[in-house]
């Protein structure tokens, strides 16, 4: 396993022992609700949300509302259709047939389509968070002296990758990444040169169950700085929910699910919906546990 460089190299903890989620199929027509049910709904339709989305309308289509679209030209993509689109309205491409652009679109959500409750606009700039320092940290305490191999001669990339083949290898292994904090303060331009290196580097392994002889298993191959911690969740249980998800949404409040993926330092699963809603949260937590499935929506309440 090869970490290019600090960003990478997070991103490759998570990406690679992840399972990414794809999208599925639109859902079915929704089945007639009860009075509680209506009134919900009826309560959430009030609710104003917001989204950059590029929209397109093609001949099989009217105008759609994209998550993620496709790079071809004309571009595809589809989703969720949009109420009092105009494209008189708005500035946008044709080809063959394909009308599309990229816009700040604002309206109400039923559940299947967005109703557009002012005219859409140019998309407009969402701040960007800076990456948390302390999301790849080891969650282990920093010996005296700080971090280092107790083997230089085994803490190189071959053995790190030995290292996680092993803990890979038994059900209860719950997640690895690296911890490379050793990059913080560096100069602008020096941290893709100094990323990756085995011997200032912290392999993290997670297990569940008993750790009693955890770390002794795993020295018998790597010699470098080494953090084991215990976990809820094997990694193999999330995948299993993760890739049933998308169908248990339809069956089970006939909502579609845009994207799931494992989040290895997190320990959880990370899911992606049109809308995020009180009843989808309960929904989650009463079949998979608390804390199992965070979600978040593509479309964001406006403030």
């Amino acid at each position: 396993m090869g970490f290019a460089a600090k960003v990478c190299a997070a991103c490759l903890a998570v990406s690679t022992l992840a399972a990414c989620g794809t999208t599925v199929a639109r859902p079915s027509a929704t089945t007639s609700a009860t009075p509680q049910e209506g009134a919900g709904r009826a309560a959430q339709d009030a609710t104003r949300y917001t989204a950059n989305a590029t929209v397109l309308q093609n001949p099989q289509h009217g105008p759609q509302l994209c998550m993620a679209v496709m790079t071809s030209l004309p571009p595809q993509c589809g989703g969720p259709d949009i109420v009092g689109w105009d494209w008189s309205k708005v500035q946008s491409q044709e080809r063959q047939g394909v009308r599309w652009g990229e816009y700040h679109v604002t309206g109400t959500w039923d559940g299947k389509r967005l109703t557009l409750t002012e005219p859409a606009g140019p998309q407009v700039e969402t701040p960007v968070m800076p990456p948390s320092k302390g999301r790849f940290a080891s969650p282990c305490p920093e010996p005296q002296g700080g971090w280092h191999p107790v083997d230089p001669s085994a803490a190189t990339m071959e053995t790190q990758e030995q290292a996680i083949q092993r803990a890979q290898s038994v059900p209860e292994f719950a997640g690895a990444w690296v911890d490379q904090s050793y990059l913080d303060g560096l100069p602008t331009g020096m941290e893709s040169t100094a990323a990756n290196d085995p011997a200032k580097l912290v392999l993290n392994l997670r297990f569940t169950g008993d750790l009693s002889g955890r770390e002794a298993w795993i020295r018998e191959v790597w010699g470098g700085a080494l953090c084991v911690t215990g976990a809820e969740r094997s990694e193999a249980s999330l995948r299993k929910v993760a890739d049933a998800l998308p169908d248990d949404l339809r069956s089970g409040l006939d909502l579609q699910a845009l994207e799931t993926s494992v989040d290895t330092v997190g320990n959880k699963i990370d899911l992606t919906v049109y809308v995020v809603t009180p009843r989808l949260r309960g929904w989650l937590d009463d079949k998979y546990g608390p804390g199992m499935v965070e979600v978040d929506g593509f479309l964001k309440p406006v403030a």
